[in-house]
């Protein structure tokens, strides 16, 4: 069994948080934390996607 790259897990509690914060702030009838939300779900999901690129170069 592999060792658990628990930086990527991280990035990834704080991609599945904003998501839920989506469907929250939209039940919430809030335009600006949807917004902000959306912003930080492509982010963190980006940002996921830039570190494994980086790790597989090591």
């Amino acid at each position: 069994m592999e060792h658990i790259q628990y930086r990527l897990l991280m990035i990834a509690l704080v991609a599945v948080i904003f998501m839920i914060g989506i469907g929250i702030m939209i039940a919430e009838n809030s335009t600006i934390g949807t917004i902000v939300c959306v912003i930080g779900t492509i982010a963190s999901i980006g940002y996921g996607f830039i570190t494994k690129r980086k790790l597989r170069k090591q």
